[in-house]
């Protein structure tokens, strides 16, 4: 892997990265909601998502795009946790308007971690994105060490990316108005992630 297809690698993922989908909103709600810890939480399980994708891209491993089947499983799966997720908001929209107490998802930390995890992993996209992207750019000529350190660089990038995201909205001032209008947020969130999901069933309606 030369110089110039790690950059083309790293440049075409953090234009991903700067792309928001359900890990932005997952991200969004929980550091709003549940503070920054939560936040954190919820970044280092998608990134941990993404090294699984990222492991599986360097290995040379591409069962996803060679069995149909096992797409079309993560496929469906994905989408009904979307749908699944997007209630969830939606149910916390509620409580939060009718001034009830939020169930005890914040009790819980490693919650976030979990839900975070599940969004990347239940993502097709991700796993696509890894897989074309490392066999575009990386090469066949590339060493497995060349293919491990931009690996590594990926992990980080997503990690550090997401960090960065939860810090700017845990800020006093933008926190307070993000606080504020939380239960619009939740609905938002709500209607965005049913959007994504019905948008990816209309996608293979022919086929499922």
């Amino acid at each position: 892997m030369t110089w110039h297809h790690f950059m083309l690698l790293a440049g075409a993922h953090f234009l991903a990265l700067l792309s928001p989908g359900p890990d932005f909103f997952l991200l969004l709600n929980h550091t709003v909601a549940h503070g920054l810890r939560a936040g954190l939480l919820t970044a280092l399980g998608i990134a941990c998502a993404n090294g699984v994708f990222i492991l599986a891209a360097v290995a040379g491993v591409s069962w996803l795009q060679d069995n149909p089947v096992a797409y079309w499983l993560v496929y469906v799966a994905g989408c009904s946790y979307l749908l699944w997720l997007g209630w969830q908001f939606w149910q916390a929209a509620r409580l939060q308007g009718s001034g009830a107490p939020v169930a005890g998802l914040a009790a819980r930390q490693t919650a976030f971690w979990w839900r975070g995890l599940l969004s990347g992993l239940l993502n097709p996209k991700n796993a696509l994105f890894y897989l074309t992207l490392f066999a575009l750019l990386a090469g066949k000529d590339s060493t497995v060490w060349q293919r491990s350190a931009a690996g590594v660089w990926l992990f980080v990038a997503v990690l550090g990316w997401d960090a960065l995201v939860c810090w700017a909205l845990a800020r006093p001032t933008s926190l307070a108005w993000f606080q504020r209008q939380l239960p619009l947020l939740h609905r938002a969130s709500a209607l965005l992630l049913w959007a994504v999901a019905a948008g990816m069933l209309w996608v293979v309606r022919g086929v499922l």
